[in-house]
């Protein structure tokens, strides 16, 4: 009391003070709290550092799966320069390199390409494997038959999807687009397309569900959590007399 400390203002007294008592804790904070923005105040420390580094107070969510559907949120709403900016920061890609390539030669038309890349990405089940070719092999006959190149599309029939032994049915199915003309074409909004034929993201997305999600993380897993955690509070609350669109995600719905 009374000395040269006293005259400091209150405001620079507690900051010292607080950067003291951070410092005694062996770094609790890795800045100083006096010059790091609030924002790095309010991140929460990690609980496990590594490959299972965790987030939470539970210690339940793993921080690489937790960014991982951040970003397939921030591309499926249009963010694609945030999604981008997210992978590039947090260091943790949403898919890995040999899955873009594959994704991209999907949609490129790539077929021939896309199935060599599919035979690398690691897939255990030799059974997923066959029936993404299936499916990939499917979009190549259509899109040939489209293209009125029907002996190719045969060629692709006989040599490269029969001999997969799945769904024979439905390889004689693709038989008759051949053999009758009235079974390859549909009058669609932007002129003749291939019956039932598949747009390559739609493509994309089936192979997506047949695919584990360690390899391709499924879309809008984000929206689905949080979809059930506000189903969770309103099947929770008793006196439930609102709306559900008058649910808010900014607080608890009671």
């Amino acid at each position: 009391m009374g000395g040269a400390e006293d005259d400091e203002p209150l405001s620079k007294r507690v900051k010292v003070s607080f950067r003291e008592s951070a410092d005694r804790s062996n770094g609790t904070f890795l800045r100083d709290p006096v010059s790091s923005p609030l924002s790095d105040l309010m991140v929460c420390p990690l609980e496990i550092q590594g490959d299972d580094e965790v987030v939470g107070r539970k210690g339940v969510v793993k921080k690489v799966e937790l960014v991982q559907i951040i970003t397939e949120t921030l591309y499926s709403l249009g963010y694609k320069k945030a999604g981008a900016q997210l992978e590039e920061e947090s260091g943790i890609p949403l898919h890995p390199s040999l899955v873009n390539l594959f994704m991209q030669q999907i949609l490129d038309g790539k077929w021939d390409e896309s199935i060599a890349t599919l035979h690398k990405i690691g897939l255990v089940d030799e059974k997923i494997v066959k029936l993404a070719s299936f499916m990939i092999l499917e979009q190549k006959f259509f899109e040939l038959l489209d293209r009125e190149k029907v002996m190719d599309a045969l060629k692709t029939l006989r040599t490269e999807i029969a001999p997969l032994c799945i769904n024979s049915d439905r390889v004689r199915n693709l038989s008759f687009c051949i053999i009758s003309p009235s079974q390859q074409v549909v009058s669609g909004e932007s002129g003749p397309e291939i019956m039932k034929i598949k747009l390559r993201t739609k493509l994309l997305e089936e192979l997506q569900g047949l695919f584990p999600t360690t390899v391709m993380p499924p879309e809008k897993r984000l929206i689905h959590l949080v979809e059930q955690g506000l189903e969770f509070q309103l099947g929770s609350c008793s006196l439930h007399n609102s709306l559900s669109n008058d649910m808010s995600l900014l607080t608890d719905h009671h």
